[in-house]
C-alpha cells in the first residue's frame, strides 16, 4: 500500500463518512395569486450557493439564516511534505498563505453578499411601510371599492417561521444536518388569508392588512371612474338651455326631439297628454309642434318649403360689379323668309342644309365675332306657326329683335305674331328686309305694310332702323351688324361676371354618350366646370361646356350660349339655370319643384270624378286621338304638342298622353299599348327591342322629320274620327189602298206609287195625318206574287214593313235613301 493511500484511508478514519456532493438545489410548490380571487399553484426551484470558509475564519455574528448558508467545514490539516509529495515545488509556508488567502477572499465575498441582503430588506420594510399606509389612506375613503381590493399589510404579527426539515435519508447524519445551513421560511399569512377569503367570501380588517400585494384589475378602475362621473353629474343640475329651432311644414318626431335636444319619450309623453298617440316616426304637423317645443321652452322659427328657393342667390348687382357684355339678338320672322339662312351668311356656316325640309325646327344660339373683336349673340328661332312658344321665348331673354321679311312676300301672319312677342318683351327692333336680289323685291312695300303694326322706319320719321340685305348674295350684312350694335350701345348692356352664374335654358335634348344636353344662355355671373347647379326639376354638376362651334371650354361669361352636360335630367326649355353651393341644396330644391308639379297635375286630373267625366264623355260624345310624343329636343316635343292641341273640335281632339326627348323605347310602347295610343317620333327612332315589342302588341309608330308632315297626317286621322255628314235622296211616295192580312207575312198593304220609285231595301217612313208615326225598312216588296226590286210610279204593289203592323187605309209611305258624306277638320272650323 503506497504512501497516498495511507493517507486517504486515515481521513476516512478521522471524519467517519466517504466524500460526496450535498445537493445544492431545492424544489417545492409556490402559490401564485391574481385578482378577483384566482389563484395557481406552481413547481419552483431554488439553489443554494455553497460556502467553504477556513477553520480558523470565524463566521461573522450578522449572517441570518435567512440570507446564505455557509457550509461548515474544517480547514485541512497542514502536513509536513516532504520533496516526493510537494505539489508544484512549493514550500509549506507558501502553501498556507496561498490557502489562508482564499480563505479571506471566501470571507469577503460572504460579508459583501450579506451587506447586500441587508440593503434588499430594507427596502422591502420600506416599501411594505408605504403599502400599509397607503392602505390606511384608503380604507378612510367612502369607495368601499378601493379597500375590497387595494394591496395592503396585515397588523397582525406574523407568525414565528419553522424550519424546513429535509427528508431525512440513510446519509443524514447528526453530524451532516448540523452542517447544514437552514432556509429562510416563507411567512404563511398570505396563503392562510387567501384561503380564509375563500372559505368567508368576506372581507374583513386582518384580511384587508395582510402582507399579501394585490393588484387592481382595468375593469375595477374604469368602473371607479364611471361612478365618479355619475356622482358629479347628479350632484351638478344641468342647466337648461333654450334653443331657436326651426319647423317646416311638417316634421317627425325624432327630427323634432333632435333639434331640441331632448328625448324623444318626452315629446311623446306631451302629445298623449293632449290626447295624441304618436310613434317616435310619426310625422307631426307645425302647428303642434310648435306646441311641444314652446312647452319645453324653446323658441320657434317656422319657415315653408318655399323657402328653399331663398337658397338661390337673386340678389340685384351694383353699377360697380357690372361690366359690359355683348348683346343677345334674336332673329325672329315668317317661315322661309330667310332667318336661317341670313345666320349662316353672318356666321359663315351652313346651318340650313343641316335642317329637314328646308325649315328651322331647332331654336338655336350661336354668337359672331367681327374683325374688331366685338361679340354678337345670336339666338335662331322657328318661323312655323307651331313654334309660337319657342319665338316667345326667345324674345324674353333678348336684347334686340331682327325682324326679318321677305321684300318678295312681305307682311305674313308669323310676322305679325313676331312683332306681338317683341312688343311683349318691351326690345327694340330692326328690320331686316331680305331677298332684295330678287325681281320681284319691293322693300318700299314692306315698309307701308308694317305701318298697320306701328313699326316706323327712320326715313319716315320714326325710330326702328331698316337694312336692306340679301342672305343670298351677302350684300348689307355690315350695316345689318352695325345697326344691331348701336343699338347695344344705346343699352349700354353690362352683367356682373364674378357672382354665381344665372341664366336659361334656350333648347334641351338627350344624346346617347353624352346624356342630358341643355343649351344655356348665361345671364349673369360665370358658369364654370365643377359648378353644381339647379335647373327646374333638375339638379346636377356641370361635367363639360361646349361653345357653339362644339369646342370645349372651362367657362363661360355673359350674354355666351353653352351646351351643358351633367343634369340629371332632360330640363324643360325656358326653365331658368342658377349655380348653387352645395348638391345637398341642389336637391332640396329640384325635388321641391318636382313635387308642386306633380300636385298641380294631380290637382288637375282630380277636378271632376271619373263617373263625372264618363258622363261628360258620354253627353258630349268627344271622341280622342291619343299619341305618345318623342322628339329630338325638347322645344320641338312641346310645338308638336301644342299643335296637337289646336287642332281639336268640339267633336273630336288629340290628347298626348306622354311626351318626352329622346328615342322610343320598349316603355313608351308599353304606355302605348296601355292607353290604345300611336307613337309619334319626331326626328328620333325606335331600338329594335322596342320595334319587336310595337309588332307584338299592335302598336302603331310613325316617323317625322318636318313638322308640316306631322301636322297634315294628324289633321288627317281626327278628320277620319269625325261622324260623317247624312244626306237624304228622295225616291218615291206611295198611298195605302187596302190592307191584307197573310198568314206568313203578318198584315200586307196594298199600295199605289203616286210618284217616283220605291226600292227594296230603301229606308221608308209612314206618315199619318201629315205626322210621321214610324221609320223603318220594308221587309218584302211584291208585284202580284212575285218579289220585286222596285216599283214606279202610277203601279200597284204589295209593301210589309218590318216589326211594324199598326197600317191603316189612307196612311202614305214615302221612300228614301241616306248617303254618308265624309268631313274634314277644316269643314268643322
Amino acid at each position: 500500500m503506497s504512501e497516498k493511500e495511507e493517507n486517504e484511508k486515515t481521513d476516512e478514519q478521522k471524519t467517519g463518512k466517504t466524500l460526496s456532493l450535498k445537493r445544492t438545489v431545492d424544489s417545492g410548490q409556490v402559490r401564485q395569486n391574481f385578482s378577483h380571487g384566482r389563484t395557481k399553484s406552481v413547481q419552483v426551484e431554488r439553489k443554494r450557493k455553497r460556502m467553504v470558509a477556513p477553520a480558523n475564519a470565524a463566521a461573522p455574528s450578522s449572517v441570518t439564516p435567512s440570507v446564505t448558508e455557509p457550509v461548515e467545514t474544517k480547514a485541512p490539516e497542514v502536513k509536513e511534505q516532504t520533496s516526493e509529495n510537494n505539489l508544484g515545488g512549493l514550500s509549506r509556508q507558501e502553501q498556507a498563505a496561498r490557502q489562508a488567502a482564499v480563505a479571506d477572499a471566501k470571507v469577503r465575498a460572504a460579508e459583501e453578499a450579506i451587506r447586500e441582503k441587508e440593503e434588499a430588506e430594507k427596502r422591502a420594510l420600506e416599501e411594505a411601510e408605504r403599502l400599509k399606509e397607503e392602505a390606511k389612506r384608503k380604507l378612510e375613503s367612502p369607495d368601499i371599492t378601493d379597500v375590497l381590493v387595494a394591496p395592503v399589510e396585515t397588523t397582525e404579527a406574523p407568525a414565528t417561521p419553522r424550519r424546513k426539515e429535509p427528508a431525512r435519508t440513510s446519509e443524514d447524519t447528526p453530524a451532516r444536518r448540523k452542517e447544514k445551513t437552514e432556509e429562510p421560511r416563507r411567512p404563511a399569512v398570505a396563503k392562510r388569508g387567501e384561503q380564509q377569503r375563500r372559505r368567508t367570501g368576506k372581507l374583513t380588517i386582518n384580511d384587508a392588512l395582510n402582507d399579501e400585494e394585490r393588484m387592481r384589475s382595468m375593469a375595477s378602475i374604469r368602473r371607479r371612474r364611471e361612478r365618479e362621473k355619475r356622482q358629479s353629474m347628479s350632484m351638478e343640475p344641468r342647466e337648461k338651455v333654450a334653443r331657436t329651432i326651426t319647423l317646416p311644414e311638417s316634421i317627425t318626431i325624432q327630427e323634432l326631439a333632435n333639434r331640441m335636444a331632448e328625448r324623444a319619450v318626452d315629446v311623446i309623453k306631451l302629445l298623449m297628454q293632449q290626447g295624441v298617440m304618436a310613434k317616435i316616426n310619426d310625422t307631426i304637423d307645425a302647428d303642434t309642434a310648435e306646441l311641444i317645443a314652446e312647452e319645453l321652452g324653446h323658441k320657434v322659427n317656422r319657415v315653408t318649403d318655399a323657402d328653399v328657393e331663398d337658397s338661390i342667390d337673386t340678389e340685384e348687382d351694383t353699377d360697380d360689379d357690372k361690366k359690359p357684355r355683348p348683346p343677345v339678338v334674336t332673329v325672329m320672322g315668317h317661315v322661309d323668309h330667310g332667318k336661317t339662312s341670313l345666320l349662316d351668311a353672318l356666321r359663315k356656316t351652313s346651318i340650313v342644309t343641316s335642317e329637314a325640309g328646308g325649315i328651322t325646327q331647332h331654336i338655336g344660339a350661336y354668337q359672331v365675332t367681327k374683325d374688331d373683336g366685338e361679340k354678337v349673340t345670336f339666338i335662331d328661332t322657328p318661323g312655323h306657326a307651331a313654334f309660337t312658344s319657342m319665338r316667345a321665348r326667345g324674345a324674353k331673354v333678348t336684347d334686340i329683335v331682327i325682324l326679318v321679311v321677305a321684300a318678295d312676300d312681305g307682311v305674313m301672319p308669323q310676322t305679325v305674331e313676331a312683332i306681338s312677342h317683341a312688343k311683349a318683351a318691351e326690345v327694340p327692333i330692326v328690320v331686316a328686309v331680305n331677298k332684295i336680289d330678287k325681281p320681284e323685291a319691293d322693300p318700299t312695300r314692306v315698309k307701308n305694310e308694317l305701318l298697320q303694326h306701328e313699326i316706323i322706319s327712320e326715313d319716315m320719321g320714326g325710330d326702328v332702323q331698316f337694312v336692306e340685305v340679301s342672305a343670298l348674295a351677302g350684300t348689307g350684312l355690315d350695316d345689318l351688324l352695325e345697326s344691331v350694335l348701336l343699338q347695344a350701345e344705346l343699352l349700354d348692356l353690362k352683367a356682373n361676371p364674378y357672382r354665381a352664374a344665372e341664366g336659361i335654358v334656350i333648347e334641351s335634348k338627350l344624346e346617347k354618350g353624352r346624356g342630358a344636353v341643355a343649351t344655356v344662355l348665361v345671364q349673369r355671373g360665370t358658369l364654370s366646370v365643377g359648378d353644381i347647379f339647379v335647373v327646374g326639376e333638375e339638379s346636377g354638376r356641370v361635367r363639360a361646356l361646349l361653345d357653339d362651334q362644339g369646342e370645349s371650354i372651362k367657362s363661360a361669361l355673359p350674354a355666351s350660349p353653352v351646351e351643358v352636360l351633367g343634369a340629371g335630367g332632360s330640363p324643360s326649355a325656358g326653365d331658368m339655370f342658377n349655380v348653387v353651393e352645395t348638391e345637398a341644396k341642389a336637391r332640396e330644391i329640384a325635388e321641391y319643384r318636382a313635387r308642386i308639379s306633380r300636385e298641380k297635375r294631380t290637382a288637375s286630373g282630380n277636378r271632376t270624378t271619373l263617373d263625372q267625366m264618363m258622363q261628360q264623355l258620354k253627353d258630349t260624345e268627344l271622341k280622342e286621338l291619343p299619341i305618345v310624343v318623342k322628339a329630338d329636343v325638347q322645344g320641338s316635343a312641346e310645338a308638336i304638342s301644342q299643335a296637337v292641341d289646336k287642332l281639336g273640335t268640339d267633336e273630336v281632339c288629340g290628347r298626348v298622353v306622354h311626351t318626352a326627348v329622346g328615342g322610343i323605347t320598349e316603355s313608351d310602347i308599353t304606355l302605348a299599348a296601355a292607353s290604345n295610343a300611336s307613337i309619334l317620333g319626331f326626328n328620333v327612332r325606335a331600338n329594335s327591342q322596342a320595334r319587336n315589342l310595337a309588332d307584338e302588341q299592335g302598336v302603331e309608330i310613325r316617323y317625322y322629320n318636318v313638322i308640316y308632315d306631322l301636322v297634315d297626317d294628324m289633321k288627317a286621322a281626327m278628320s277620319g274620327m269625325l261622324s260623317p255628314d247624312l244626306r237624304e235622296t228622295m225616291l218615291g211616295n206611295a198611298e195605302i189602298l187596302e190592307i191584307f192580312n197573310v198568314s206568313k207575312s203578318g198584315k200586307v198593304a196594298g199600295c199605289k206609287v203616286t210618284d217616283g220609285l220605291v226600292r227594296r231595301g230603301a229606308r221608308v217612313r209612314l206618315i199619318r195625318d201629315s205626322v210621321v208615326i214610324h221609320e223603318g225598312e220594308l221587309s218584302s216588296l211584291r208585284r202580284f206574287k212575285d218579289e220585286v226590286k222596285e216599283v214606279n210610279a202610277g203601279q200597284e204593289c204589295g209593301m210589309a214593313f218590318e216589326n211594324y203592323e199598326d197600317l191603316k187605309q189612307g196612311d202614305v209611305i214615302e221612300c228614301y235613301e241616306v248617303e254618308e258624306i265624309a268631313r274634314t277638320l277644316d269643314d268643322v272650323n
